[in-house]
């Protein structure tokens, strides 16, 4: 990979040559925007602030184990161009997402499955199940996320594993969130506990960094960029951008709201820690929100060590990185009129989860992409 040393360390951009285009971050986006462009016989340079590529989907390998450094991604989707595409550059481990709920020490079933009506109402008869699950039901329409949840799963399920996650999760009272946040909830009348109900599922089996490697094969990449300091080095005739809308315009309608995270990472020198992948800790006193193990998301890992890492959220400001993007009236309408904006620039493209403001996962990024590129 050409401009990329093994260690992704810092390069200083020096390269005076004229690109087609800038592609701002090494993400999904924007490194699969490189591949079809170079593909299609364009000049891009690729550059990122942080010294990795692969955005918040990289990984590490440690200890034998491929350690999720932003948090756990498992790759889903129904969409086998998506699939199809996203093979040609990794092979995967068929991978079910089963989460536990912790509440206080009590354990849970996740996602809302029949289990979890035994475990919280002593219900799993699914006549029995169905016939709660109507009682719930009010005459309102659901106005926020706790009418919602409360109508969809009971006030008692809620309690336990929606209301103290949900608040730590977005540092907001569930009351003044939007039912939107939580429609995409699984509830099952079956047994069935895998989290997605997508056709494919799955791990890289040599984590996502390698992805990246591939997609970014043979390309001019420069790590440790800012582009806001650099760009009127660049030379190049258009600019895909991945990052924050609001800073592209230097803020000028306001700062859009966002969910930040922090990772607490910690090895323990024995092969199995807490027996499963992901653990939601659902009170609203832990001051985690879950905790990962990385070694359980592949099979078979071979390691006498193991790698926890506790999930914080964190209130955002400037200066750290944005996650989720908090898609309420207000913002909403405040990033349309950044849009407008972006959308009279001649020559500047936007894509991903920050230049788009909206909540992606991995496939429906792919899926953006190869769209972006199809119309060029």
């Amino acid at each position: 990979m050409r401009g990329v040393p093994k260690e992704y360390g810092l390069i200083y951009l020096t390269s005076t040559r004229m690109y087609d285009f800038l592609i701002v971050g090494a993400g999904l986006y924007g490194s699969i925007c490189a591949r079809e462009l170079t593909d299609k016989g364009y000049s891009c340079l690729v550059i990122d602030k942080r010294t990795h590529i692969g955005g918040n989907c990289h990984t590490s390998r440690q200890h034998g184990i491929d350690v999720h450094t932003y948090g756990p991604h498992i790759f889903h989707t129904s969409n086998k161009e998506v699939w199809d595409y996203i093979n040609r550059f990794t092979e995967f481990h068929t991978y079910k997402f089963s989460p536990v709920a912790n509440y206080f020490g009590e354990l849970y079933s996740l996602p809302f499955n029949l289990w979890t009506f035994h475990q919280v109402y002593g219900e799993h008869n699914v006549g029995a199940v169905a016939k709660k699950l109507e009682n719930f039901k009010l005459d309102k329409e659901p106005s926020n996320l706790e009418d919602f949840a409360i109508q969809a799963v009971g006030e008692k399920m809620y309690k336990k594993l929606i209301y103290g996650y949900t608040k730590k999760q977005w540092q907001t009272d569930p009351k003044d969130l939007p039912a939107d946040i939580i429609k995409r909830l699984p509830v099952r009348l079956t047994f069935d506990n895998n989290y997605f109900n997508d056709t494919y599922q799955g791990i890289p089996k040599d984590g996502y960094t390698a992805i990246f490697e591939r997609l970014l094969d043979g390309m001019d990449i420069q790590l440790g960029v800012d582009y806001f300091k650099e760009r009127n080095a660049i030379k190049s005739k258009k600019t895909i951008y991945t990052g924050k809308i609001d800073e592209l315009f230097d803020y000028c309608y306001g700062d859009l709201d966002y969910r930040s995270l922090r990772f607490k990472h910690k090895t323990y020198d024995t092969s199995n820690h807490q027996g499963t992948a992901v653990i939601n800790f659902t009170d609203d006193v832990t001051p985690y929100t879950r905790s990962i193990e990385h070694k359980h998301f592949a099979p078979f890992v071979e390691s006498i060590k193991t790698i926890v890492t506790q999930e914080y959220p964190v209130a955002y400001e400037r200066g750290i990185e944005p996650y989720y993007p908090i898609n309420n009236k207000e913002n909403n309408l405040k990033y349309q009129k950044y849009k407008n904006l972006a959308d009279s620039q001649k020559d500047l493209y936007l894509g991903g989860r920050l230049a788009e403001y909206k909540y992606y996962d991995m496939h429906q990024v792919i899926a953006s992409a190869l769209s972006f590129v199809k119309s060029i």
